[in-house]
């Protein structure tokens, strides 16, 4: 319990520097989360890149204030103004009392309100002195007196400024919040987790609970499964923000909006989660690469009726796909996550949060006018961000000098040039390195090529420009390095752009510079330094659709540095067509993950 053992007078100018307050307590740590009943609470919060501090505390007569101070300010300006809103508060309250008084025939004279003594010491009980700027003087764990009224200073304490759950439940699949916090970390936040309490039989309530909440899972998960006993209930998050210094902010609470839905039954992935059930160990990495559909292609109309007429529509929703992508990759205990047609909202709203409670690091580059991207996730406790790459393809050819020699070549066929110059597609690069091994790094490129069945000269073309890319990284930047490149190139194993990356080269000879015709020929001599292998090798196909099946989609990775332990196996061709092609109520894109598990030479 705080108590004072001794305030002195009340002291102003350069005197009350030489005050001093004591105070003691039985409880350790302090912080938000532990502040005793007996003391009010002064919220600072001070952030360098601003230029005021904000300020919040209840005044003794009840009212609330809310101040924005600069934070060069000297100390002493804010402390009068706080005095003088004490004193408006106190004769109001005055006011108050005399009309309570009046109106009971026994008024009387009241003095005017004086201001208050306003004082701030800090932790060790010393009067902070009036010239000491207002970012110094408010510490976290400072006492503010105001008048007898004693407040703990709270300075950027964790809190939470956005919750949320997701708007579709699915029993069987895994439920983690949308949390965004300041001076607090998801990691260090608490959880608990509350579904609806199921009527009695004959009390007369319909559905859920009606508002009755009892506890369903243990405290501190941050992710919750609903099982089937849930179905038909709604959940509730209670959240405490932490930062991880035994700090804790107010608590913040969420409702479901709707209940816990029946999940689907078997998911195509299931048989491929009994693989992938642990994390690799050291010196391993499991790469995931995947095009997860974005809800850009496939919540139209031609996506409905022409592309996927055999998928159920609420199949195709992206809160549906959304619950089964996020149990999907959890699953698969990856240490690299390469994806493609990602939709800016659902990495930052949706995949992001929930790979993270999983222990993966998101990072997203958009598409040049686009509404759709790329994504990389590695393992935080196994890998770190050492630089970032990412180049749009059409920005590269124009300007970056690695492109020169490409640019003199292309410079013949100013029709194939033009259409490189109008496609959306990208590079993300990040090169990483090992959190236990720092002389292992490793550099991760991730892309999605043009997509049109006759733009063969164009994906060559793209290829070339991001094997230069990827050379002045693997090779000036970081010397010998090795690459792990990923993604959905658009080519089977018989395109030019599959035989470029395997074998080294093309020859100006290959029919695929003229896959769009004569007018579009573009014949040229590539080649690039790097000896790659596709890591899963040529399955029959890594896209079903209704009109076309074929392998698109490839992990290609240095054969000098790393090898393949296990490619994790495909969905049976039963597993694949049960609902006919992809995707469906089972399958969340029209491609399948291709995943395997590496290891360093």
């Amino acid at each position: 319990m705080w108590r004072t053992l001794r305030a002195g007078p009340a002291l102003r100018g350069p005197a009350a520097a030489a005050s001093s307050f004591s105070f003691s307590s039985s409880s350790s740590g302090g912080g938000s989360g532990s502040l005793p009943a007996a003391m009010e609470r002064a919220v600072v919060r001070c952030v360098p890149s601003e230029p005021k501090l904000s300020l919040r505390f209840v005044l003794p007569d009840g009212s609330a204030k809310h101040m924005q101070r600069d934070q060069a300010e000297p100390l002493g300006r804010a402390l009068a103004r706080i005095a003088t809103n004490a004193a408006k508060g106190r004769a109001k309250a005055a006011k108050k009392s005399k009309k309570a008084r009046a109106e009971g025939g026994a008024a009387a004279a009241e003095p005017a309100a004086a201001a208050p003594a306003v004082r701030l010491f800090s932790r060790d009980g010393e009067a902070v002195g009036e010239e000491v700027p207002n970012a110094a003087a408010w510490q976290d764990g400072a006492v503010l007196q105001i008048g007898e009224a004693q407040y703990r200073v709270e300075r950027n304490p964790p809190a939470l400024t956005e919750l949320r759950l997701p708007r579709s439940l699915l029993a069987g699949f895994p439920v983690c919040p949308t949390l965004s916090a300041e001076f607090a970390a998801p990691q260090h936040c608490l959880f608990r987790w509350y579904r609806e309490r199921r009527p009695a039989p004959g009390d007369g309530a319909e559905g859920g609970g009606g508002g009755a909440w009892v506890e369903a899972a243990a405290a501190g998960e941050r992710v919750f499964t609903p099982g089937n006993a849930l179905v038909g209930l709604r959940l509730k998050l209670r959240c405490t923000p932490g930062d991880g210094a035994q700090r804790y902010g107010p608590p913040r609470e969420v409702e479901s909006s709707g209940p816990v839905e029946a999940g689907p039954g078997a998911c195509t992935f299931d048989a491929r989660h009994l693989y992938t059930r642990r994390v690799c160990g050291a010196g391993r990495l499991r790469a995931v690469s995947y095009n997860i559909l974005a809800d850009a292609y496939a919540q139209t109309e031609f996506s409905r009726t022409v592309l996927y007429p055999y998928c159920a529509p609420y199949a195709l929703e992206l809160d549906y796909r959304q619950n089964l992508l996020k149990k999907e990759l959890a699953g698969y205990s990856a240490d690299l996550v390469c994806l493609q047609e990602v939709d800016r909202s659902a990495f930052a709203e949706s995949l992001a949060p929930a790979l993270d409670a999983f222990g993966l690091e998101g990072l997203f580059r958009m598409k040049e006018k686009q509404h759709e991207g790329l994504a990389t996730f590695y393992r935080r406790d196994k890998l770190g961000l050492l630089s970032r790459h990412d180049v749009a393809f059409s920005e590269a050819l124009l300007s970056d000098p690695a492109q020169r020699e490409l640019r003199e070549k292309l410079a013949e066929f100013p029709l194939v040039r033009e259409k490189v110059l109008q496609r959306s597609s990208v590079l993300q690069v990040s090169v990483l390195q090992s959190a236990t091994d720092p002389s292992r790094k490793i550099c991760v490129a991730n892309t999605h090529l043009y997509w049109h069945p006759k733009g063969g000269n164009i994906r060559l073309i793209q290829i070339a420009i991001a094997l230069s890319h990827i050379k002045h990284i693997a090779c000036d930047l970081y010397p010998s390095i090795p690459i792990i490149f990923c993604g959905d190139f658009n080519s089977t194993p018989s395109s030019g752009a599959y035989s470029f990356i395997n074998s080294g080269s093309i020859a100006e000879d290959h029919e695929d510079w003229v896959s769009n015709g004569e007018e579009e020929r573009c014949n040229m001599t590539l080649s690039h330094p790097f000896k790659l292998q596709s890591a899963c090798g040529e399955p029959a196909y890594t896209n079903y659709v209704g009109g076309f099946h074929g392998c698109l989609d490839y992990i290609f990775i240095d054969k000098n540095a790393l090898e393949v332990e296990q490619v994790i196996p495909l969905p049976s061709h039963e597993e694949v067509t049960t609902h006919q092609a992809l995707p469906s109520v089972s399958h969340p894109s029209d491609h399948i993950a291709l995943i395997c598990d590496l290891k360093w030479k």
